[in-house]
């Protein structure tokens, strides 16, 4: 079975859950608050790196019940990371064709143009400058649910924009 199966199988009992890799305690609190102040429905799960990342993607132990631990409907992304960073993810994941359609959002304490376009190379959908302030990160979980989590997938056609998917740009705090 392969990631569009499986998770749309998953999407039939529960809403998708959202995986997190970031490696900082404080941004992972700061962001587990604003998820939990937004009280949308999404299960969130938190992963200290890229090695837990991939273990995690992989259903590899102690991942490998996907009844406790389901693909994710979309993937937050730190870039700075011990082990394994953000970038080598998501040199990963362009080598797993079941994941095509798993968005992807960088969520980086980077600020800088040049990682943001390598991010995007790499295969990241969306980047975002992280924040502590917990009004912009409820308003930019809402936003990512709205774009990422609420029936659209990636690689499928935006019907309220034609039928091209939407690129977005890439959006920093201001």
């Amino acid at each position: 079975m392969n990631f569009v199966s499986e998770t749309v199988m998953l999407h039939l009992s529960e809403p998708p859950s959202v995986l997190v890799a970031e490696d900082d305690s404080n941004d992972a609190f700061f962001l587990r608050r604003a998820f939990a102040r937004s009280a949308l429905p999404h299960r969130l799960f938190v992963v200290q790196d890229g090695v837990e990342a991939v273990s995690y993607l992989s259903g590899t132990d102690p991942y490998a019940d996907r009844q406790k631990y389901p693909l994710p409907g979309l993937l937050l992304l730190d870039l700075k990371m011990p082990r394994m960073n953000g970038f080598d993810v998501l040199e990963w994941l362009q080598g797993r064709p079941d994941f095509n359609r798993l968005p992807i959002v960088i969520l980086s304490g980077s600020d800088l143009e040049c990682d943001a376009q390598k991010a995007r190379k790499l295969g990241a959908d969306d980047y975002r400058v992280k924040s502590s302030d917990i009004v912009h990160l409820t308003k930019m979980l809402h936003e990512l649910q709205t774009r990422w989590l609420n029936g659209h997938r990636k690689g499928a056609p935006d019907t309220a924009h034609g039928s091209q998917p939407l690129q977005l740009p890439l959006h920093y705090a201001s």
